[in-house]
């Protein structure tokens, strides 16, 4: 009797310390701004005649989108791209969520999707004329469901991405978009302002990917080789401050 009861309570202080370990856990939060460094591009407008309802649409090539104020980089993609991560347990209420892309006003909403493997795509219509979404991720399942007027379709990946994969429609070959799937929530889009923020990732060394769609793998610094950093995340905010991109790393090599 006193053995099960010394087994019972050393089990029980096992647990006690195991969540008070799992409670100590120190989590941090990372932001910056992508900005461009020089004159922001002008949106180049697309001809959209093919489908006379796209008409009253102002539809521009997405692929580099800087904001004429700030000069902010929108749709710029960070990730953690450590492996097995630790993750908090606050992210455990979003894991099976239903996340969704859009066939809106003739373009993709949004034009860059992050998305976790454990969450269900929606692929949306909200156009009144039909679309396709054609999508064929790396080693996974290739889908391209036509989707009516008011309708969606869901899809699940089942392998993660170590790229953005392209989204089109093959009706309307000018709409593009892309999809991050990545295994745990720590992946970021920039905003409007080229900025973003990271929250409550485990404290300690981790290792960055960084995109963006007309260039591929984005080295904005001299360290970010292919794209890829390293950083000591502390407790609390940590912050990259104004990461100047050069111009040149958009010019497409000919």
């Amino acid at each position: 009797m006193l053995r099960s009861t010394t087994r019972i309570l050393a089990a029980a202080l096992l647990a006690v310390g195991y969540a008070t370990t799992a409670g100590a856990a120190e989590w941090g939060n990372l932001k910056g701004q992508f900005v461009y460094g020089g004159k922001a591009p002008e949106l180049v407008k697309i001809p959209v005649e093919k489908e006379p309802l796209c008409l009253k649409h102002d539809v521009f090539n997405e692929e580099l989108i800087v904001n004429d104020e700030d000069h902010g980089i929108k749709d710029v993609v960070i990730y953690v791209s450590t492996r097995k991560v630790k993750v908090h347990p606050d992210y455990e209420k979003t894991a099976k969520d239903t996340v969704v892309i859009d066939n809106k006003h003739c373009r993709f909403e949004p034009h860059v999707l992050a998305m976790r493997l454990s969450q269900t795509l929606e692929l949306h219509n909200s156009d009144p004329f039909s679309h396709n979404s054609n999508l064929a991720p790396l080693g996974d399942v290739p889908t391209n469901p036509l989707i009516s007027e008011g309708s969606m379709v869901t899809y699940n990946f089942h392998k993660i991405q170590k790229a953005p994969v392209p989204v089109s429609c093959n009706i309307h070959g000018w709409m593009k978009g892309h999809i991050v799937v990545r295994d745990n929530p720590y992946t970021a889009v920039s905003d409007e302002h080229g900025k973003f923020e990271l929250k409550d990732l485990p404290a300690g060394e981790l290792e960055f990917q960084v995109w963006q769609e007309k260039v591929g793998y984005l080295s904005a610094k001299p360290a970010w080789k292919k794209g890829k950093f390293e950083m000591k995340i502390k407790k609390g905010d940590n912050d990259l401050g104004v990461i100047k991109v050069s111009p040149s790393l958009f010019e497409k090599k000919k």
